[in-house]
């Protein structure tokens, strides 16, 4: 499924004051509020946060807003895969827009359909299994399609809050486990299991056998394709030794899509969910770290002032989500507002009905 490019939204939107943008959002928004829910993503800027009617992660904000039947667009201000999910949840009569198609992520592009189905084929050929004894793992960050071959083969979703309960019903169901696209995530979720270290291999794309031997296969539980998340990847175990030097009395907590080793460094780990609700919970003039994106970790510097909330490394900014500025939800409002729709993001029906059944089994572990 190809994405659509963003077009140039023009200089009456891009060459405008943001306070003046601002203002005209909030007009909007209460003209069309019988019409149109706001979505936006925990790594949302501030200035486009703001608007939320609803807050939340991914798959959070996908599953609330399908429970909201009476607003007719659902303007999702996050990643295109996000989007995704939202149409697939969707009502019937429900149309999801994306403030700039532009908006993707790096990650979820690195396991197309396609090299996962090739993939797929190498290792069944490689181990001797058949479908049924591999169970495929699709994180959410993933594509549409990817979540369809998913549900066509047994598996499941996963988020990064229940990885390791899903990953468990996965190695409960089958001899191994497929785990795209994430290897952190995966590896991650295959430690807190006490999965031992070998037998969870990587899977390299464009390596014949992921670069593997067949014994190493045939000996693996679980397989990790070799993606990862750009931003993540920007925090090591030694931004967590520096912060013990100066801030011993520090939580440091970090998101499971960091490396094993800043993961077993951290004092603690969670989803993005997670992270919120233990700042949240924390002691008065507790002294938070937080390895995360970086919007996030402002807004809730600024949400809890009886506490010390501070970014393990501050250059985590994600790129993608922050193409989204008000602008671009500007834009899409006032097209709304003059009876056009724009940048429409749409799961065709066969891949909707089988994505839906790997994110169905999520729900039912």
């Amino acid at each position: 499924m190809s994405m659509m490019r963003q077009i140039d939204i023009g200089r009456q939107y891009l060459g405008v004051e943001e306070g003046e943008i601002l203002t005209r959002i909030q007009a909007r928004k209460e003209e069309l509020a019988d019409r149109v829910l706001i979505l936006c993503h925990h790594y949302q800027r501030d200035s486009v946060y703001r608007f939320a009617d609803l807050k939340g992660d991914s798959l959070k904000l996908s599953r609330e807003a399908a429970a909201i039947q009476d607003r007719e667009f659902l303007v999702f201000c996050g990643v295109h895969f996000m989007a995704e999910a939202a149409d697939i949840l969707a009502a019937e009569n429900q149309k999801v827009l994306l403030p700039h198609l532009d908006a993707g992520c790096p990650m979820a592009d690195m396991a197309s359909r396609a090299a996962i189905a090739a993939a797929w084929k190498e290792l069944t050929a490689a181990t001797g299994l058949a479908d049924g004894d591999i169970i495929p793992i699709t994180y959410v960050n993933s594509s549409a399609s990817v979540k369809a071959f998913v549900g066509e083969h047994g598996g499941s979703v996963c988020t990064s809050s229940n990885a390791k309960e899903v990953l468990a019903w996965a190695l409960d169901q089958g001899k191994m486990v497929f785990f795209f696209p994430d290897q952190h995530l995966g590896r991650n979720a295959s430690w807190m299991l006490d999965i031992p270290d070998e037998q969870v291999v990587l899977w390299r794309r464009g390596e014949p056998m992921g670069g593997n031997g067949k014994n190493d296969l045939k000996n693996a539980r679980v397989v990790l394709w070799d993606g990862y998340c750009e931003v993540h990847m920007r925090i090591f175990p030694e931004h967590i030794s520096g912060w013990r030097a100066s801030a011993p009395e520090a939580k440091i907590i970090v998101h499971p899509e960091c490396r094993n080793e800043v993961v077993r460094a951290a004092d603690l780990y969670g989803s993005t969910e997670g992270i919120i609700k233990a700042v949240a919970e924390g002691e008065r003039s507790s002294h938070w770290v937080i390895g995360t994106e970086i919007n996030l970790v402002r807004r809730l510097a600024d949400e809890y002032p009886d506490k010390i909330v501070q970014s393990l490394t501050p250059g985590c900014l994600c790129p993608t989500m922050d193409a989204i500025s008000p602008a671009n939800l500007l834009w899409v409002l006032d097209n709304l507002a003059r009876g056009r729709i724009v940048n429409q993001v749409q799961v065709d029906p066969e891949t909707a009905t089988q994505a839906k059944k790997s994110l169905n089994q999520m729900l039912a572990i």
